[in-house]
This record gives structure tokens, C-alpha cells and sequence, in this order.
């Protein structure tokens, strides 16, 4: 147990000779893991917005114009009961003629001209959220329940949002995950290149003990250490500066009018990264103690 121990050590004591090499192979692997890492970051944040679109709708309805607004105000407060109901704007046909006002050039003048009832009908505007389930089976339900109240004479709403997160889901499915998991195996082997070119400098340290009869284990357990350990730092710096960017493009896109929100990696994404390159380090040790 004492030799495995004093084993470990000197492969951390190792990362101290020839402390530029060191550096210049700490800034390779980090960099390597930072790009992986960048991508990973952008992935998962499309997705997330993709994924909370998919269950979020509008609902535009349209009453009759010559409606009771009696019957249409008491309907107003059966929708707060809808499931999924985030929030509600309603319009009274003299609000929403004062809204388009408000909203024109010059509308409130024009506006003023008119004599009579307002042209506009009663007017509200749902927004759900989609609860765990079908969406499709869920607007569907939506849409009849408003739909069948009476002097409702129209319902918009849109599925650009559905169809837009299902083509989504598709692609990462059937292209992004595997495209993922190819620049995965990539950056592996550009990090696993660097560790292994760094390893060259110590061919003749390595022969030597193998001509004094030191046992295999007792010359690779040091220098996979020091592998294993270089990926993890690397790894770890590299979740640093994700951690920065992401910081820096939270408050960037936070404003109006994009108001995206930008998170970090998951905690299993990014103890995978971190873990996933101190395992490319020690493998990458390996080989190049075999060749």
C-alpha cells in the first residue's frame, strides 16, 4: 500500500518537470474540452428553449359582434378555471378599439371621429402551458372547450411552436446526438495526441527502468497519473470558462427583444466532461507507454 501511494505522488511530483511542456499540454487538453464544451453548451440551451416552446401556447378568440357582453364577461371567469392557464388578457369592444388606437399612428385621432358602437368584437388572449402529456391532445382539448362557448366566433391559434419542437426532437434524434458523439470521439483523440506527444520527452527515463528490471505498473501507474490528472484540470478550467461565457451571454440575451434565458451545462453534462477527460488522459498514457 505505501509503494501505491508513493506511486501516486510522484505522478503528481512528475507534472513539475519540465514545467512549460507541462503548460503548453494543460492549454492543448483545455482548449480541446472548452470547444467540445461550447458546442455541448449551445445544444443543450436550444434544446431547453425548443423543449419549453413545444408545451406553451396562445389562444386568440374572437366573440360575435353583436355578442351579450353579460354572457362573455361570465365566460371570461370559466376560463380561469381552464387547465394549464397562464395568463389571460380579455377586451371589451371599447378597449380593444382603444388598443388598435394606441397602437396606430395618429389611430386615437382617427378614432375619435367614429360615432357608435365600437366595430371590434369582445376579444381575449389565453397563454398555456402544456402539461406533462400529449400537446396536440391537450390544444385540441383547449380549442373545443373555448370554441363551443356560445357567441365565440372564431379561435386562432398557432402550431408552429408544436410542429417546430417534433421536427426538432426528430433531427437531435436521428442527426445532432450522433454528430455529438463523433466530435466527442474527435476532440478524444486530438487530447489523447497531445498527452502522448508529451510523453515522448520521458522514452529514455522509461527505458531505462525497464533495463533495471522496474515492473510495468511501478513505470506506467506514475505517468498515468499524471495523464489522468491533466485531463481533469483541463477539464475543470475548461468548465470555468464555459461558466464565464455563459455569465457573459446571460446577460447579452436576457433583453429585450430575444429575453433568452441562457443556463449552464447540467451537473451530469459537465462532471461527465470533466470525468471524460481525465479518462481520455490516463488511457492516452497507456498507449503511448505500449508503442
Amino acid at each position: 500500500m505505501g509503494m501505491l501511494m508513493r506511486l501516486i505522488v510522484r505522478g503528481f511530483s512528475d507534472l513539475t518537470r519540465n514545467p512549460l511542456a507541462q503548460v503548453m499540454t494543460l492549454m492543448a487538453v483545455t482548449l480541446t474540452a472548452f470547444l467540445a464544451g461550447l458546442f455541448l453548451l449551445f445544444v443543450v440551451n436550444l434544446n431547453q428553449e425548443l423543449s419549453s416552446a413545444k408545451g406553451r401556447f396562445v389562444f386568440q378568440v374572437y366573440w360575435q359582434a353583436d355578442a351579450d357582453m353579460a354572457v362573455v364577461k361570465k365566460q371570461w371567469q370559466e376560463f380561469q378555471t381552464l387547465d394549464g392557464l397562464l395568463s389571460m388578457k380579455t377586451f371589451t369592444p371599447d378597449e380593444a378599439l382603444a388598443d388598435l388606437a394606441r397602437s396606430l399612428e395618429g389611430g386615437e385621432t382617427q378614432i375619435k371621429g367614429l360615432t357608435g358602437d365600437s366595430p371590434l368584437p369582445a376579444t381575449a388572449v389565453l397563454h398555456f402551458a402544456s402539461p406533462a402529456g400529449d400537446p396536440e391532445a391537450f390544444t385540441q382539448n383547449i380549442l373545443s372547450r373555448i370554441a363551443g362557448k356560445r357567441f365565440v366566433q372564431d379561435v386562432h391559434y398557432s402550431t408552429m411552436q408544436l410542429g417546430l419542437a417534433k421536427a426538432w426532437k426528430s433531427f437531435a434524434r436521428t442527426v445532432l446526438w450522433p454528430l455529438i458523439a463523433c466530435l466527442g470521439l474527435v476532440g478524444a483523440l486530438i487530447v489523447s495526441n497531445t498527452l502522448r506527444l508529451s510523453l515522448i520527452s520521458r522514452r529514455d527515463e522509461v527505458e531505462i527502468l525497464q533495463l533495471v528490471g522496474a515492473g510495468r505498473w511501478y513505470i506506467q501507474l506514475p505517468l498515468v497519473v499524471g495523464g489522468a490528472t491533466l485531463g481533469l484540470v483541463g477539464g475543470v478550467l475548461s468548465l470555468g470558462m464555459l461558466k464565464g461565457v455563459q455569465l457573459a451571454l446571460a446577460d447579452l440575451f436576457n433583453t429585450p427583444p430575444l429575453n433568452l434565458s441562457i443556463s449552464f451545462l447540467p451537473v451530469e453534462y459537465a462532471v461527465g466532461l470533466a470525468v471524460g477527460m481525465a479518462l481520455v488522459g490516463a488511457a492516452s498514457s497507456l498507449m503511448a507507454l505500449r508503442q
